[in-house]
């Protein structure tokens, strides 16, 4: 049988570029080479597209090849060019592409949408299921319209603080209290995300926040246990057993989830079996709320003292080394990495299958030139 060439795309634009490399790398090396053949195609800090017959490779100039998707979509490859000048040649079609962005110009549905040009199956979300997935804004709207619990916020565009920042500390104040946490909209890994216990920190937080979007919101700080849950599927998706994370900081900030080994990972979750099967049905709607697809990760809270459960945010490309939540989950669900990862690209061309059945073109006569009667 034929090995399937996929093409793992990495790296990007975004300030969660090195998480994404440390995804891309896991994945490569868990592919069956009986069955897969990875392509690496590494998008640097800049946003050049770069090729290369392995990771290794492209960190050396000389083995580098810029590419480019092209718009036809009948080549379902990637064209070499480099200053504009082809190169000579397509790289071989690809079977699918597994994309590993997180964050800004990958996860966002800016590349879902140059694959979907291309027509080329792709790992994960669509277009509009990224795009509400990386958004906070709007993820929380639609959560909201889909009858989820959610915590309070107040959203503020960049422009709309610095013209008038002091009606909106007063209104956070009002509305929202201390503690609470400032973040952008558009960002993951709780990058620029922080916790303000007064006024100063909130000022501050907004400041940072705003270094990096145009989209601002401040969030109710919770006294919860926080939980995750991975799904799994297209139409009919399935939860994986729940999991809780006991953050090393004060908050499961970017240094808890990737620097510090204090953080803990509980899995499965210290949690009766009732709000389990709460937690996991609520991930699903969730996940169907922002037309997600293949994979997902949601995170939960569940508030100290009452019980509530909150969902908190959803991740349409969660971090996928071997020790990330989102593979974890799914290997104490009994189902392995290397499995998970084929089971994805199962998901792809499975989605891209039926996507073909739909009509993209009519019988119509409006080009026909006219005759005279």
């Amino acid at each position: 049988m034929r090995r399937l060439r996929i093409g793992v795309l990495f790296g990007g634009r975004s300030t969660e570029h090195e998480v994404s490399i440390l995804s891309a790398q896991s994945i490569i090396a868990a592919m069956d080479p009986d069955r897969f053949e990875p392509v690496p195609l590494y998008i640097d800090k800049a946003g050049r597209w770069l090729a290369g017959g392995s990771l290794k490779r492209l960190s050396d100039d000389s083995a580098r090849k810029y590419v480019y998707l092209p718009p036809d979509p009948t080549q379902r490859s990637l064209v070499p060019a480099q200053d504009g000048n082809s190169l000579g040649g397509s790289l071989p079609p690809l079977d699918a592409v597994f994309p590993v962005f997180h964050g800004l110009n990958g996860e966002d549905g800016t590349i879902q949408g140059v694959l979907e040009l291309a027509n080329i199956p792709y790992v994960g979300a669509g277009v509009l299921g990224s795009a509400l997935g990386l958004d906070k804004i709007y993820m929380k709207r639609a959560f909201a319209a889909a009858g989820l619990p959610i915590v309070d916020y107040l959203p503020i565009t960049r422009r709309q603080y610095e013209r008038d920042p002091d009606a909106f500390i007063l209104l956070v104040e009002e509305k929202i209290g201390y503690p609470c946490f400032t973040k952008f909209a558009n960002s993951g890994s709780s990058v620029g995300t922080t916790k303000a216990h007064h006024r100063a920190e909130l000022v501050e937080g907004l400041r940072l926040a705003s270094t990096f979007d145009r989209k601002l919101l401040v969030e109710r700080a919770v006294d919860a246990r926080e939980l995750e849950v991975s799904v799994l599927g297209n139409d009919e998706p399935e939860a994986s057993v729940v999991g809780e994370v006991v953050p090393a900081h004060e908050f499961y900030d970017y240094e808890a989830k990737y620097l510090d080994e204090g953080s803990r990972l509980l899995i499965p979750a210290p949690i009766a079996a009732a709000a389990a099967q709460d937690v996991r049905a609520m991930a699903i709607q969730a996940f169907l709320a922002v037309d997600a697809a293949g994979m997902a990760r949601v995170d939960f809270f569940v508030e100290r003292g009452s019980g509530r459960i909150i969902v908190n945010e959803l991740n349409t490309i969660p971090g996928f080394t071997r020790i990330s939540m989102y593979p974890k989950l799914w290997e104490a669900s009994g189902l392995t990495y290397p499995r998970l990862i084929e089971r994805l690209v199962e998901l792809a061309i499975e989605r891209f299958n039926d996507k073909q059945r739909s009509q993209t073109a009519i019988d119509s006569r409006l080009l026909e030139p006219e005759t005279e009667g």
